[in-house]
């Protein structure tokens, strides 16, 4: 009986290690693991993941394809240009209309790392503008998403910018997006972009 007990503690041991194991979302050579959605450009250069406007200047997504329900999420970003992308939680894309919930990167006094709700309610929450400071505009940024049941909070190197709660985003489901704003003339660059279930 003893060992039986011990065989399912070494399982269950087992099985939260392996829950929370993280994985790298982004291999630093090619988008293996990832879909395009609309015109806009991504690659990857140098061992970064580059997204970047193309001559439709619409909006642009990069998915998983796989679907994540709790997480966390880290990952850097360097803005070029306008820098106006975000991170999308939970989500599905049909052409390039999304359905999601976004967590903001975008130039300073923009609300970077607020969520937003697009084609919905809109903004849910922003930061408080004293937060901004937090973002290094044309420098390399840590973003960290912590998503679970219905809770989102969201950090920009280490400054908690938001810590919100909502039924709705408690009941999605899809993916995690990476997002190219319309209008042209954006250019962001990515790398270690790693995901850890909960």
């Amino acid at each position: 009986m003893k060992k039986l007990v011990l065989v399912g503690l070494l399982l269950l041991v087992a099985q939260v290690t392996f829950a929370q194991k993280k994985k790298k979302l982004f291999n630093g050579k090619d988008l293996s693991g990832w879909v395009i959605y609309g015109t806009e450009k991504w690659y990857v250069e140098d061992g970064l993941l580059v997204s970047e406007s193309g001559p439709d200047k619409g909006y642009g997504y990069l998915g998983t394809e796989e679907d994540f329900d709790d997480f966390e999420i880290t990952l850097e970003f360097k803005q070029e240009a306008n820098g106006n992308s975000g991170v999308f939680i939970r989500s599905t894309v049909d052409g390039t209309k999304v359905s999601g919930w976004q967590v903001e990167v975008a130039p300073p006094g923009h609300d970077t790392g607020g969520i937003y709700e697009s084609y919905g309610r809109g903004w849910l929450v922003k930061p408080d503008p004293e937060k901004d400071k937090a973002l290094k505009f044309g420098e390399w940024n840590k973003m960290k998403i912590v998503v679970k049941g219905d809770n989102v909070t969201s950090y920009v190197n280490g400054v908690e910018m938001v810590n919100f709660s909502d039924a709705k985003i408690g009941e999605g489901k899809g993916g995690i997006c990476l997002q190219i704003h319309d209008g042209g003339g954006i250019k962001v660059y990515w790398r270690n972009i790693v995901l850890k279930e909960l």
